[in-house]
């Protein structure tokens, strides 16, 4: 007879330890974004909110951009580089297919013999990311799970395309997710709509790229009114589950962090969720633009280092973006 397996040994929950963001030196005014599209400041904003934002230089990159996210967020958890087992880098934009960033980033801070792995999932990447740290942590194959979501979109955005244009930028944000003796990350409620795989999309793929004499170069495309209509009606649905999922209330929220998508949008979730005004509801978006998969983690860390939010917290964290794919959470803030 064959010797028994021996179960995985994890701690009882886990809890996002501390944080940390870089966001590039360079900024991009909305009257700087209309020298190329017929569009206005005062048009920009009424449509998302966006005031600037962050475009990283040529030196700058997804994985130069975790690593240095990722050491503050180290250095403010108390922990060393050497206490990483994992790091999971959230993007969409690392501009190769292979070696991962997550690959990289482990050489820069130090640590390259951690597990390292990047994973897709646009807008609503660093929830997934969330998920899977937390779901490591208790299950044994990780004791510190080092989660980023990093993003150069100014690499892919069209200039000139007036519906994409003023909306992406970049920057990164990190968290470290350790164990935890209470809850504090709750179950993730996710999911998607593959159907809608046209409503933000590449308007190329790289073999087509290739075969096209790599004359267009592949960019984001948008669809706004059906991402802002699907957006608003089931992201309202999601925070709801999510909400019952995490066994609380909006009146036991001190914060809503949602994908920093539009304003618009924003808007629209904390009216339909009927938030108190008590809830402090970021607004990251206004200086910073959309940057995907890193904007929750950035949001997060402006918000918790200016004093707006407040440790041991309930935050409403909710990312979605191209797939459609979405993923959400309740945290107990750091």
């Amino acid at each position: 007879m064959s010797a028994p397996i021996k179960a995985p040994e994890g701690a009882p929950f886990a809890r996002i330890l501390a944080t940390g963001s870089y966001r590039p030196s360079r900024v991009v005014t909305n009257d700087e974004i209309c020298q190329t599209i017929d569009s206005s400041d005062e048009w920009i904003r009424e449509r998302s909110g966006i005031t600037e934002r962050r475009w990283a230089g040529d030196d700058e990159t997804v994985a130069t951009m975790s690593a240095a996210a990722a050491e503050k967020a180290l250095a403010a958890a108390g922990l060393a580089s050497q206490d990483v087992d994992v790091i999971i880098v959230a993007t969409c934009t690392h501009p190769y297919q292979t070696p991962s960033a997550a690959s990289e980033v482990a050489s820069m801070i130090g640590v390259p013999t951690a597990a390292a792995v990047d994973i897709s999932a646009a807008c609503a990447g660093f929830a997934y990311g969330l998920s899977m740290a937390q779901d490591m942590i208790r299950g044994g194959s990780a004791g510190h799970v080092l989660l980023i979501g990093a993003e150069k979109l100014s690499a892919f955005t069209d200039i000139y395309d007036r519906s994409t244009a003023f909306i992406f930028a970049d920057g990164a944000g990190a968290v470290v997710v350790g164990p935890s003796s209470t809850p504090a990350i709750s179950p993730v409620v996710w999911g998607g709509d593959g159907d809608q795989l046209q409503a933000i999309n590449m308007t190329q793929n790289w073999v087509d790229f290739k075969a096209n004499g790599f004359d267009i170069f592949p960019t984001i495309s948008m669809n706004g009114q059906q991402v802002f209509r699907w957006a608003v009606s089931e992201m309202t649905r999601v925070c709801r589950e999510s909400l019952d999922t995490a066994g609380v209330t909006v009146e036991d929220l001190d914060a809503f962090i949602p994908h920093q998508a539009n304003n618009r949008i924003t808007d629209a979730l904390v009216r339909a969720l009927e938030l108190p005004d008590s809830v402090a509801v970021a607004r990251d978006i206004i200086t910073t633009g959309n940057t995907s998969a890193a904007s929750i983690p950035l949001a997060m860390d402006r918000m918790l280092a200016s004093g707006e939010i407040h440790q041991g917290g309930n935050a409403l964290l909710v990312g979605f973006g191209a797939g459609l794919v979405f993923a959400s959470e309740v945290v107990t803030l750091p």
